[in-house]
């Protein structure tokens, strides 16, 4: 009798709110999984456990925890083989200050932008120790984390999440799922205007609330403020020129096997993507296992690893090996929020959240000029509450497509632009989202924090949005669109920044 109800919001709201309230993460999930699983069975005890088991069985993704567990020993090897150290002393010769450290990390981030998962944990693992040593707050470090991951992915045309958005698009579309994807790059407000808002904050020194308090204690040498207990005995932790026993590594035991890795995984992508029926590069991607694509672009960089270290003795055959249980132990927070967060979007899926949001969805045709702010604003809404940007495409770009394929294309393309910058934010500023669990733990940084200090950052770019959308809806204008929203929100971080002097920068 929860199917397809009211109810079915109840779960990630209780997941949700526990995370603000307690600040502890696991409970807050499982209690949210245990809650969903109770509705569904209508609160039977025993039905509650299976359903609970089940659909956890079902909701994991082993392929991301392997790619996660490798990911965790190549970052350990790198550790370990002197190559971050030597990728730190690097660092600190030629960024010679704290805005050159935040300005090189969000590049960094950008330039990683074929998955959002190898995102969020290479960014942090590789600039963490510089960050440290600029007395950079963890959350500032997760938040340039979290912002550089998904927004970059979803206006790369050469990304996992690409291939996503093509496969939502349904068949008979007045355009393809990869035209489409492209026409509403310029639209995409949400991912364009984070991304600015990144640059244009550490170049100009920029911070505010409970985010300039971070950075205040960081300056202080207290780069977590609370929380940090449980990253003391982690790697990365303190001065940047510390790293593993062997001093043998060069930049290029950091540098080459994360080029080796992207290298990799795109082009496994093209591959899988020809193997299940692509005839060109689009449609390779289009048609593409992300997912075992990654694994096996980890396994590759780790065979490469074994037979680039080892016999130039920049780390022992023995160590080596211990970096198979050491990047499990590194991964493991990460693993556990995962699985549980994957469990509570199976619970929500199984209440019917997408049936219901589909029934409750009914515009009024006179209102069709405000379709986009009101699309972008219930995708952020969906993204929030289930923590998944994906999640939220398959339930609304049909809808919007079906919408207005046969009378407006300009404004099917704004409107499904809203969607994918309403889904994205919506999974930015989420405590049970996937990508923000991981750009915590890839800076190790407290995932409340994290989420807290993200959330006002976020905020203001959403106001801007929600004034461009409006705009856009009346113009269908991109670039007087885009200028207009960029202008606002410069003169809006002009004037904050104004009121909060900067500090050493």
């Amino acid at each position: 009798m929860f199917v397809g109800t009211f109810w079915s919001l109840l779960p990630p709201i209780v997941a949700i709110a526990l995370a603000l309230i307690t600040k502890e993460v696991y409970i807050s999930l499982f209690a949210g999984c245990a809650l969903g699983a109770l509705l569904s069975a209508e609160f039977h005890p025993w039905r509650a456990f299976d359903t609970f088991f089940n659909t956890m069985i079902k909701s994991v993704d082993f392929s991301i925890l392997m790619f996660m567990i490798l990911l965790g020993m190549i970052v350990i090897l790198m550790q370990e083989s002197g190559g971050t150290r030597a990728y730190g002393e690097w660092a600190i010769k030629h960024l010679k200050s704290k805005r050159a450290t935040l300005v090189a990390t969000s590049l960094l981030g950008v330039l990683i932008f074929v998955d959002d998962y190898f995102n969020c944990l290479t960014v942090g693992s590789v600039m963490r120790p510089v960050t440290d040593k600029y007395k950079i707050s963890r959350a500032k470090l997760a938040y340039i984390i979290d912002a550089t991951a998904a927004p970059v992915c979803i206006i790369a045309p050469v990304s996992s999440w690409a291939a996503a958005v093509n496969s939502y698009v349904p068949k008979g579309s007045s355009m393809s799922g990869f035209q489409m994807f492209l026409s509403t790059i310029p639209f995409n407000l949400y991912a364009i205007l984070t991304l600015f808002m990144v640059f244009f904050t550490s170049i100009r020194g920029i911070d505010f609330g409970l985010m300039k308090v971070h950075e205040e204690n960081a300056a202080k040498g207290d780069l977590f403020t609370s929380g940090g207990e449980a990253f003391k005995d982690m790697p990365g932790e303190g001065d940047v020129t510390e790293g593993g026993k062997y001093t043998k590594g060069k930049v290029s035991d950091l540098v080459a096997p994360m080029l080796l890795m992207i290298a990799s995984a795109i082009l496994c992508m093209i591959w899988t993507g020809h193997l299940n029926g692509g005839k060109n590069i689009v449609s390779d991607f289009a048609n593409c296992s992300s997912s075992e694509s990654l694994v096996f672009a980890g396994l590759v960089t780790i065979a490469f690893l074994l037979i680039y270290y080892l016999p130039r003795r920049v780390i022992g055959f023995k160590d080596f090996m211990n970096s198979v249980p050491e990047g499990g132990k590194l991964m493991m927070p990460a693993i556990l929020i995962l699985v549980l967060a994957w469990t509570l979007k199976g619970t929500t899926d199984g209440l019917g959240l997408g049936s219901f949001v589909r029934s409750s969805l009914d515009l009024n045709s006179s209102l069709v000029r405000f379709v986009p702010v009101i699309i972008f604003m219930v995708a952020v809404f969906i993204g929030f509450s289930s923590g998944t940007s994906w999640g939220t495409f398959a339930i609304l770009v049909p809808i919007v497509v079906d919408m207005f394929s046969r009378s407006d294309q300009t404004m099917m393309i704004i409107s499904v632009s809203a969607v994918l910058a309403g889904a994205v934010c919506g999974d930015h500023v989420s405590p049970i989202s996937d990508t923000t669990i991981m750009s915590s733990s890839g800076a190790q940084c407290n995932h409340v924090n994290h989420v807290q200090t993200q959330m006002q950052y976020a905020g203001l770019v959403v106001l801007v949005c929600i004034a461009g959308y409006i705009i856009a809806g009346f113009t269908k204008n991109w670039w007087l669109t885009l200028a207009i929203c960029i202008a606002a929100l410069a003169g809006i971080l002009t004037a904050i920044g104004k009121k909060n002097p900067v500090q050493t920068y």
